[in-house]
Order: C-alpha cells, then structure tokens, then sequence
C-alpha cells in the first residue's frame, strides 16, 4: 500500500535533513510523525520515525548537562510532561502545589520562582509531571527554560483573569515565539530556516474568583478558543481543579492499557502509555523492541467487537483495552 504523504510531511521532511542541531532534527520529526496519514502502508516509516525520535531525545539528554546543573533540566516521568509558563504573578506555582505533591515557594510578589520545579499530577491511576517554570521576562531566563519548554509535551499558559488575561496570553505566546514555540492550533507565518517547535498548547485561566473574572473570561474566549483550550479555574479557592487533570489527560492524546497473561487476570496497576491510535503492534514494541515480531496474535477486551475477541497486530487500540499477548 503506498504511503501517500502530504506536502506538509515532505516540508518537515526538508527541515529534518537540513536541521544541524538535535533539537531542530526532533522538532522536524515530530511533525512529520503529526502529519503522516496512519494505515498499513505507513507502519514501517511509523516505527522507524519513533525510533529515530528516541535515539535523538537521548543524544539530547546527554548534550542537557549543563542545562541540569542549573537547575532548568527536567527529566520527563509519567504519562505526560505538562510546562506551565506566563506572565510573573498568575499562579503557575500556586497551581502546581495545589494539584502535586510539590512544594514551590508561592507569594503574592512575581518572579517568586527562580528554577524549574517538577511535581507529580495524579489522573485516576496515572501520574501526569507538571513543571513549574520562571515567567520568560525574567531576566536571563529564556535561554535556560526554551529546552524544557520545547521538549514539553504540552505547554500550558498560565493568565490571570483578575487581571489582563487576553494581553498577558498574548504576552506569552510571544515570548514563545522568541524561543521558537508556535501553537499547532494557530496559523503562522513564521520563518522555519533554524527550526520551529510546533506545540500543543493550552490556557489556564487562574483566578476565576476574583472581581471581572467572568467578564475577562468572555473576552479571552471571545478572541481565543477558537485556537485553544481555555480552562478556568482558582488554584486559591479550588474551583475548577477537580477538572483539571482530565482535561489535560485529554490534551495529551494518549490512551491507556492493560495487559494480562493467559489464564491471569489483567494487571491493572500500571498500564502501558501509548498514543492515541496506537495498535497492538505499538503496544507490544512498547513493552519490548522484539516482542512484537514473535507475536502470533492477541486477545482484546474493550474495543473489539466482542468481549476477548482475537486480533491482529493492526488492531487499533483504545482507552482502557485489556490486551493478551500470544507468542
């Protein structure tokens, strides 16, 4: 079956060749992953574009020492790696102590942080890493924080509605800019010569209990959610929050599975992570490199016709399946 790529993976595909720096040769492949059609004929290129993916984040990782050293280096754990960043004051630390278990230093004065500080998110029986990160104006920062920022797989921007929330995101997307962060969702017309670092991104709209908050809010989606996600909540007061973490499960576009072993019941504690529209095929490579090629077949509770129905490799997966391997 032919691949059929669009102009779109064949411009990424230009970008990757001429890319001279790991960062720029990811950027390139991830988008070239976005935009490929996903069916049979595409399951190699598939593979081998992950593969290459993997290979680059762990050259990049080797070239991050001094990037930990400072303190602005943070390893991806859990499903997801979700970046908040914004404008000095609008509660991105506030946000993180709330929903982790992390303790950042939270005051009502900005650039409070001075460091990039990881905490866990728990989502039903998954943990999601939200970062917390110093606001981009500050001093000397852009340079440090752009590798978190675009090795995120979100990145989420913090406004504050009891303030000038549309001109604070406006603010922020333009300090992405700088760093060579555009949204997936917004059209541009950016230069790519050096790379850009297409990114999902989504606004967290703090403070919605304070005065004008519902007025500001109209504003920012009235000019905005046609573009992103705008999710309001009051890291203070708790509203909101207890959404929070399903909406951003959601933006992540993973699904979660769950393996069993014949005659056993299905190991429900740690699920695998995978994109969505994954197959069963992924899923085993996922487990282990080899394990997909003795494969002769799996069975499948959740999304096949019927409950443990036999499939193949190709079988697309969804949130929640039970699979069991047989080799």
């Amino acid at each position: 079956m032919p691949a059929n790529l669009p102009p779109q993976y064949k411009a990424a595909e230009q970008r990757y060749r001429a890319a001279k720096d790991v960062e720029d040769k990811i950027a390139a492949l991830q988008e070239m992953l976005a935009v490929m059609p996903r069916h049979k004929g595409t399951d190699k290129l598939h593979a081998g574009l992950r593969g290459k993916i993997a290979k680059l984040t762990q050259e990049s990782e080797r070239k991050s020492a001094t990037a930990r050293r400072a303190g602005f280096f943070i390893r991806r754990e859990g499903a997801g790696q979700i970046v908040l960043t914004g404008s000095p004051n609008t509660g991105k630390s506030q946000l993180v102590a709330a929903l982790t278990s992390a303790t950042p230093e939270v005051a009502m004065y900005p650039y409070t942080t001075q460091s990039a500080m990881p905490g866990m998110m728990r989502y039903e029986d998954i943990q999601i890493q939200l970062v917390d990160t110093p606001p981009l104006g500050q001093r000397g920062v852009r340079a440090l924080v752009s590798s978190t920022l675009r090795a995120a797989d979100i990145v989420a921007i913090v406004v504050d509605l009891g303030a000038e929330p549309v001109l604070e995101l406006e603010w922020s997307l333009s300090e992405l800019s700088e760093c060579r962060i555009i949204p997936r969702s917004m059209p541009t017309e950016q230069e790519t010569v050096g790379g850009i670092y297409p990114k999902h991104i989504l606004v967290i709209a703090n403070k919605s209990d304070l005065p004008g908050a519902q007025r500001n809010l109209s504003f920012l989606r009235e000019r905005y959610a046609q573009f992103f996600a705008i999710i309001p909540v009051s890291a203070t007061e708790g509203d909101g929050l207890q959404d929070l973490p399903g909406r951003i499960y959601e933006a992540l576009e993973i699904i979660r599975v769950y393996t069993k072993a014949p005659g056993q019941k299905a190991d429900q504690n740690e699920p695998v992570i995978l994109p969505k529209e994954s197959t069963v095929g992924e899923a085993a490579e996922e487990i282990h490199k080899d394990f997909k090629k003795g494969m002769k077949y799996a069975v499948v509770w959740g999304s096949g016709k019927y409950q443990a129905q036999t499939v193949s490799k190709t079988h697309v997966l969804q949130d929640g399946d039970i699979v069991e391997f047989h080799v």
